[in-house]
């Protein structure tokens, strides 16, 4: 079965945005050396700056996923002129539920997205990943994602 996108409901975006918000901080916690509690401060205040009026903001589309009769996932992703990536429509996050992941429904949720964005005139989509998640990296070349730029640190 194919994945279909529907949009998502206030509610399950409160929940969704909650569970983002606290793995944001855990990923700048881990892979950038932050503490707990500045990186929870630097997850809060970026999700409040491109998500400025929370699930009624501009330019953002937030769609779950869905299998047959499964919500399989979610993702969100900004228009051309959104804040943060204004020249091309953005992937801020994508996720496939625990119990749905492994069956190719990370590929689906991203063609599915990108047929609507196509439909809609954009032309371009971009998206951020942290290094380590080389899972993720391999999704994302096998769809025809290149690096723009790259940042490297070391622990010393």
């Amino acid at each position: 079965m194919s994945v279909v996108l529907e949009p998502m409901s206030r509610t399950e975006f409160e929940t969704r945005i909650a569970a983002l918000r606290s793995r944001y901080a855990g990923n700048l916690h881990r892979e950038r050396g932050m503490s707990p509690a500045e990186a929870e401060a630097e997850a809060s205040e970026k999700l409040d700056v491109i998500l400025p009026k929370g699930y009624d903001s501009e330019l953002t589309i937030l769609r779950t996923a869905r299998v047959g009769g499964d919500v399989v996932g979610w993702v969100w992703v900004t228009l051309p002129g959104a804040p943060g990536r204004p020249e091309m429509a953005w992937v801020h996050n994508i996720d496939v539920d625990p119990a749905f992941q492994s069956r190719g429904y990370g590929r689906g949720i991203l063609l599915a997205i990108e047929e609507e964005l196509r439909g809609q005139g954009v032309d371009r989509l971009g998206l951020n990943v942290f290094g380590g998640n080389t899972r993720a990296i391999r999704l994302y070349e096998s769809l025809g994602f290149g690096v723009m730029a790259q940042q490297m640190a070391k622990s010393l």
